[in-house]
């Protein structure tokens, strides 16, 4: 009798493990703010460049077999067509590092209803950004993106020359604490125009160069 509760209760506690690593699995890191940026404005290098400078950053922070996207934005450029940011990033679930679902999927993620703020907006190390009221200010995140994640289309450029100027121009940001100023405040990704370009210029108006990185699968 003792031998067989023995086997029992240890098949119970596999069993529990087995379900928490399931759950673990599922729930890993799938959306940070990078903790750094290009460190030379919104000049980050094209779209291509800002995904591998999200790859890097998830795995030094030990994320493996996910392939990450830039939350970024892009107008036509040539014969390169229009990119919406929406379009760039999966269909989710997506969780922070502490496995805290943010959205559900992509109609979630673009409403009222997404669980993205300054608690949980975390870095890929865990860290809080910086936000509005904090010293240095740094919610302003990168993303030349609409309310609903889609290249502005007004006939002027909102995405630093598709990612690759820190000189003239402007960027779409949003905020990631939900609060401040501009014409969407409380936006997380469409909140107001940059003064610039430039790491100078980001800095001036609340941001750090910052970007969105979201896992696509």
């Amino acid at each position: 009798m003792k031998k067989a509760l023995i086997f029992t209760s240890a098949a119970v506690i596999a069993a529990a493990a087995s379900i928490t690593t399931v759950n673990s699995q599922q729930n890993e890191m799938s959306f940070f703010i990078t903790s750094v940026g290009s460190g030379n404005g919104a000049d980050l290098g094209g779209l291509a460049a800002a995904d591998a400078h999200c790859q890097q950053l998830a795995e030094a922070a030990g994320s493996r077999g996910k392939t990450w996207r830039a939350y970024l934005s892009a107008h036509a450029d040539g014969s390169s067509p229009a990119v919406d940011a929406r379009n760039r990033i999966g269909f989710g679930p997506w969780y922070n590092v502490n496995g805290v679902q943010v959205a559900e999927n992509i109609n979630n993620l673009h409403s009222a209803s997404n669980n993205l703020n300054k608690q949980t907006a975390l870095t890929e190390n865990g860290d809080t950004v910086n936000g509005r009221g904090d010293s240095p200010n740094q919610h302003d995140i990168l993303t030349g993106s609409t309310l609903d994640g889609r290249e502005v289309e007004d006939g002027s450029n909102h995405s630093c020359s598709n990612w690759t100027s820190s000189g003239s121009g402007t960027a779409h940001v949003g905020h990631f604490d939900r609060t401040g100023g501009g014409q969407n405040p409380t936006s997380w990704n469409s909140a107001h125009g940059s003064r610039g370009c430039s790491q100078e210029d980001l800095v001036g108006t609340g941001g750090n160069g910052y970007f969105y990185c979201f896992a696509i699968d």
